[in-house]
């Protein structure tokens, strides 16, 4: 795939969370072109977490999103603090929304947002062998925490509530690992 050969980015305006930033390409083919895009604050990323239970239970969240202006069903989840890795802050994240902390972590994507206009990464985890560990987070209000059987992933699909790409994709991810890694 061949690569713009020449690039500039500045930034058109900034605010607490994300920038704007214009990003003028000129592509091998003489073609200029300037786009904006959506960036995060920081380049850490995110994680999205999948914390399935010794028996088998998802342990999704209930949590305000002011995107929709509803609360919505997914799992936990959060930005990367600087210089930390997707295992630590999955970890850290979990045991802020869902109480728990995991000794077995395993990263299975890392996927994006509407990438022709946002600059941004989230990286699945499974999160298995559960522990109590609360950690005080940051939310406004604590998230309450719902637990869903893994046999049952069908209906959970189908649940109102459950309107996040990311926390669908993870779902998906985290079954085809579990089905190809059966008896780990």
């Amino acid at each position: 795939m061949k690569e713009p050969y020449q690039r500039y980015v500045h930034t058109l305006t900034r605010s607490r969370l994300f920038q704007i930033d214009a990003v003028g390409l000129r592509f091998s083919n003489g073609t200029e072109v300037e786009f904006e895009r959506l960036s995060p604050g920081h380049d850490g990323g995110a994680v999205l977490v999948v914390p399935i239970t010794e028996h088998g239970e998802l342990l999704m969240i209930r949590e305000y999103a002011v995107g929709t202006e509803r609360y919505e069903l997914g799992f936990p989840k959060g930005r990367l603090e600087v210089d930390e890795s997707p295992g630590t802050g999955a970890r850290r994240e979990l045991r802020e929304e869902t109480g728990y902390d995991a000794h077995r972590i395993d990263e299975l994507r890392r996927v994006t947002l509407a990438p022709g206009y946002i600059a941004h990464e989230t990286t699945i985890i499974l999160a298995r062998q559960l522990t109590h560990a609360p950690l005080r987070g940051d939310e406004p209000e604590p998230p309450e925490l719902i637990g869903w059987p893994l046999n049952r992933f069908d209906e959970l699909l189908n649940q109102q509530g459950l309107t996040e790409a990311r926390s669908i994709a993870a779902l998906y991810l985290a079954q085809t690992f579990l089905d190809a890694t059966t008896g780990d």
